[in-house]
């Protein structure tokens, strides 16, 4: 298959996160606006250009207080840093579908390269004819490598929040 450009479906697609609280519990989010450019072979990413910008403002974690703090200073500052970027420098090939993504992670000022691990869900025709084209993504960010280093000792020892954020992506795209 030759290279294509895709655009994300935001409606079909998710970007979640979790972090440890209280060091016994995960709290999840999600980030409910962000877009992508994508110009790849579905059945073959080693060649693909990928890049996420995801909307810092909109993260949802089903509380009011807490979304307001994390867009807060004391989290992603989103007035002055107002997205996360993600650029693709290298794809490898894991084999079957598999393949680890490394690229340029941007956030709260500061870029570090990151490697997540992708599947191809497979590739299909929506009822209307248009095709479409599913992948997984996983990974993790460690907060103070970004900065994000806002935290509260707790009484029994340990900290309020964890230093790794589990992230996770079910993208689904149209050819363009």
């Amino acid at each position: 298959m030759a290279k294509s450009n895709w655009v994300v479906d935001v409606a079909h697609s998710a970007i979640e996160f979790s972090v440890k609280h209280i060091m016994i519990a995960k709290v999840k989010g999600t980030f409910h606006n962000f877009e992508a450019q994508i110009s790849a072979d579905p059945e073959d990413l080693t060649t693909a250009d990928i890049a996420f910008q995801i909307d810092l403002s909109s993260v949802d974690t089903r509380n009011g207080d807490r979304d307001n703090h994390l867009k807060s200073a004391d989290f992603f500052d989103v007035e002055n840093h107002p997205k996360l970027l993600f650029n693709a420098t290298k794809i490898v090939s894991k084999g079957d579908g598999e393949y680890d993504v490394t690229g340029d992670v941007t956030l709260h000022g500061v870029t570090r390269s990151e490697t997540f691990h992708v599947s191809f869900e497979g590739i299909g025709k929506d009822p209307w004819g248009n095709e479409k084209v599913g992948f997984s993504a996983t990974g993790s960010l460690k907060r103070s490598d970004y900065g994000l280093t806002y935290n509260a000792v707790l009484e029994t020892g340990g900290v309020l929040i964890g230093d790794e954020v589990k992230v996770s992506l079910e993208i689904e795209a149209a050819k363009a």
